[in-house]
This record gives C-alpha cells, structure tokens and sequence, in this order.
C-alpha cells in the first residue's frame, strides 16, 4: 500500500476543511453569545430609564404641588405625553 502525492494532498485538504469550519463555528458561536451579552444589558437600561423618567415625573409633580408653576406644568405636561406615547409605542 503505497501512500501518493495526490492521497497526502487529499488528507491535508480534508483536515484545512475541518479546520476552516472549526473557526467558523466558534466565531458565530461567539458573535450569537456577545449579542446575548448586549440584549441582557440593553434590557437593564431600559429599566433605568423608566425608572428615571417616573422618578422626574414625580419630582416635577412635587415641585409643582410646591408651587412652582412657572414652566414645571408645561415639562410636565410634555413628559405626560411621551410616557403615553411610548406605553402605546407612538413615539415619532
């Protein structure tokens, strides 16, 4: 049993095959595991940001209820329509 050139060059292009598709694999695999990693942290932001935004809600609520009514009604009143706008996902 005589091993060719040809048997060599066969083998040596199989195992690049294996190879080449290893590494791919493990990129998608890590690109798929990195977009995990961004949804989970986009999700914490935007618990955050509501937080904040129903945290200044209530601030101008209570400055408002202090008296100040120069332009704590107006912000307010915009702030009141951008969280209906995006409970109801109506946001321009």
């Amino acid at each position: 049993m005589t091993i060719t050139s040809q048997t060599i060059i066969t083998a040596a292009a199989l195992v690049a095959a294996i190879i080449a598709f290893a590494r791919y694999y493990n990129k998608i695999y890590d690109l798929v595991k990195h977009q995990k990693s961004q949804d989970e942290d986009i999700k914490a932001i935007k618990r955050e940001q509501t937080l904040m935004v129903y945290s200044m809600r209530a601030c101008l609520d209570g400055l408002q209820q202090l008296g100040c009514n120069h332009t704590v009604p107006d912000a307010k009143d915009k702030l009141d329509k951008y969280i209906n706008q995006m409970a109801h996902d109506q946001l321009d």
